[in-house]
């Protein structure tokens, strides 16, 4: 029996949404990390990208566990001396909600050059609306 290689004209690309309102980030970026790998399909293979898009709404509503609001640090370097800023997930939800959810995927995605074309496929929202819509998107089980 010869073992399945698929090939990208055979990839169909899902679009899914994912509605962030009282979720623990960790546990959805999990998910969502997942879906975007395409390691909840049977054709998964670690070389080939066979992945799906995912739309996140909601994201200001996300849950964080703990003391995780306050003690969290975001760290962001311009790359000049004395250039590193530190921000905590308080700031962080008031200014750039969406920024939680993309870092959290993100760093739960292999640091390769095909992560960093998957992460291009997460599209995230801080209200309830997408403009994602014509796609016909699916509601993704978590």
């Amino acid at each position: 029996m010869k073992t399945f290689m698929p090939k990208e004209a055979d990839i169909k690309r899902d679009w899914y949404v994912v509605d962030a309102t009282d979720k623990p980030a960790g546990r959805l970026a999990v998910v969502i990390a997942d879906a975007l790998r395409g390691r909840d399909k049977p054709t998964y293979t670690p070389h080939v990208d066979t992945g799906a898009f995912v739309v996140v709404i909601n994201c200001e509503k996300i849950k964080l566990t703990g003391n995780k609001e306050d003690k969290k640090i975001y760290q962001d370097y311009s790359g000049y001396s004395s250039g590193r800023t530190e921000t905590t997930a308080k700031e962080v939800r008031e200014k750039h909600p969406e920024r939680i959810i993309t870092q959290a995927v993100k760093g739960m995605l292999p640091t390769n050059r095909q992560s960093r074309a998957t992460l291009k496929r997460l599209k995230v929202y801080a209200g309830g609306e997408h403009p994602h819509v014509a796609q016909q998107v699916q509601e993704l089980n978590i």
